[in-house]
């Protein structure tokens, strides 16, 4: 049987985030199992979903952990970059999604049923780091084009993310691209100079 009382309420919610992140970054989205995760935590399912609600807000809470690790990624990346921040924030876009390919994949594989809205907290970790590429880009502009940041990044932003995507699927293998993040910096200079006229 599953301890009841050994944990507070916060403590539960912190050691199954924590082993559902794992066990989302070792199988993925498609074998991730509460039930597993309980088993792991040596609790019952149950205490699961009494915590989140539902396995939703499970998986809503694991992926908001992967934004959070994301965002410091990125950001550790950029302060060590003084020169060409662009490619050094496209490269660790690509680094994450790497090494953490199947936590990455959770966050683009997981939906919310329509009619539920994902939480506030949520909305705010991802738009942290929106506002970190907006930056980014903006930076990147002249003066006349500042106007065109936020729209221009978060089209950069899918640019980037469909290289990386097709680069860990394996797409680009197979259609002959040996360097999708020089592909993907490429079209983000493209981009920034068009705007840029």
């Amino acid at each position: 049987m599953g301890r009841r009382s050994d944990h507070s309420r916060a403590e539960l919610q912190a050691m199954i985030v924590a082993e559902g992140h794992r066990q989302m970054s070792e199988v993925g989205y498609a074998h991730f199992s509460a039930r597993e995760v309980a088993k792991r935590i040596g609790y019952s399912v149950g205490t699961i979903y009494n915590v989140f609600g539902s396995l939703d807000m499970l998986v809503v809470a694991i992926n908001g952990r992967t934004l959070d690790q994301w965002r410091y990624h990125l950001e550790q990346r950029l302060e060590t970059t003084s020169d060409n921040r662009l490619h050094a924030a496209i490269e660790a876009y690509f680094e994450y999604a790497i090494i953490h390919r199947h936590a990455w994949a959770a966050l683009y594989d997981f939906r919310l049923p329509q009619e539920q809205r994902l939480p506030e907290g949520y909305e705010a970790k991802l738009t942290a780091i929106i506002d970190i590429v907006v930056a980014e880009v903006a930076a990147a502009l002249p003066d006349h084009a500042q106007s065109q940041a936020d729209a221009l990044a978060r089209s950069l932003l899918a640019t980037v993310h469909g290289h990386c995507f097709f680069t860990l699927n394996g797409t680009f293998a197979l259609l002959g691209e040996s360097d999708p993040l020089g592909a993907a910096y490429a079209r983000v200079q493209e981009a920034i100079a068009a705007a840029s006229k």
